[in-house]
């Protein structure tokens, strides 16, 4: 599988490390249930088709990306960095 990356182009997967959903950029806030960190840091989807993931251009830029695939046909839909995306900090 090969990830486009926006600043480095078409790399090998090994090139990256895999996160998790982009629900992760979503934390609970500060004062919020330990019922809500534990299910945020623990309980994980596993969908077949189309998802959206945090992959860590681990070896190459350190880019965080929000990368949207298909976990069935592998396809890569689209790559784009965490940092562009409008309203991140």
């Amino acid at each position: 599988m090969r990830l486009n990356c926006p600043l480095c182009g078409p790399r090998d997967r090994r090139e990256f490390y895999y996160s998790g959903s982009e629900d992760l950029l979503n934390r609970p806030a500060a004062d919020a249930t330990v019922e809500a960190w534990n299910d945020m840091l623990h309980l994980r989807l596993n969908p077949a088709g189309v998802t959206r993931d945090l992959w860590y251009h681990e070896t190459g830029c350190g880019s965080w990306l929000l990368v949207t695939r298909n976990t069935v046909t592998h396809e890569i839909l689209a790559t784009e960095r965490v940092a562009d995306r409008k309203g991140a900090a």
